[in-house]
């Protein structure tokens, strides 16, 4: 019997990301680099040349500071700082500010599907939730999301890596053999907790963040492949 058999016969582990996996996110600040790449008009470079400094910059910046909109802005500021060859004035920063109002006016979107599907799985599984962010910034989608009462727990990290995983494991006690992490992210969701041992499943969000993406083994057969979120229903 394999383990995706396993889990429809017995109560699981499922262990769900939030951003862009139960709800979008990243797509609103893509919204926002674009305009704001616009706003640039860079006279040498094109988009793709542009981007690809941006990505740089925030590579760097969420390992020095972490995630959320907060970082987010710094790393506008210093690309436009980067490619300007000066510090930002005070009028550019209010324009970059002004650019992302959208991500505070942001409402939680659910994906389709999510809302129906939880209810179904809540019934049959014991449901947890981990998402990494700015505690504030992710406590405020979790409070307007309206869907904790499915989750035994919901935890808010600084980052998602193989210790996290294993800490998880270890606050709640379950066998990470018997466990499932759900989420869009090859870099935070999948990859890590199949090395701290836990199964995955991987349901691609064409508006993941750049930085979150990295190549999945297509042998691993502890890694469900789902092409949307209503899809659990079938294997769980």
């Amino acid at each position: 019997m394999t383990v995706e058999q396993a889990a429809r016969r017995q109560a699981q582990v499922l262990i769900f990301d939030a951003d862009d996996t139960l709800w979008e996110n990243n797509v609103v600040f893509e919204r926002v680099i674009d305009d704001f790449l616009a706003w640039l008009d860079h006279p040498t470079l094109d988009r793709v040349e542009l981007r690809a400094v941006l990505d740089d910059i925030e590579r760097a910046n969420t390992v020095a500071h972490g995630y959320g909109s907060k970082v987010f802005l710094r790393s506008l500021a210093d690309c436009l700082e980067r490619l300007r060859e000066r510090p930002a004035t005070a009028a550019e920063r209010q324009e970059i500010d002004r650019l992302a109002v959208a991500l505070v006016e942001h409402r939680v979107e659910l994906m389709p599907g999510v809302a129906d599907a939880l209810d179904e799985l809540a019934g049959r599984h014991d449901l947890l939730l981990l998402t990494k962010g700015d505690q504030v910034e992710q406590q405020r989608k979790l409070d307007a999301c309206g869907l904790l009462h499915h989750f035994r727990a919901a935890h808010i990290v600084a980052e998602k890596n193989v210790d996290t995983y294993r800490w998880l494991v270890g606050e709640h006690g379950f066998d990470p053999a018997g466990a499932w992490m759900i989420g869009n992210s090859p870099r935070s969701d999948i990859l890590p907790a199949r090395a701290a041992g836990l199964n995955a499943v991987f349901i691609p969000n064409e508006n993941t963040w750049v930085l979150e993406d990295d190549e999945l083994d297509p042998t691993d057969g502890g890694v469900l492949r789902l092409a949307a979120f209503r899809d659990l229903l079938r294997h769980f």
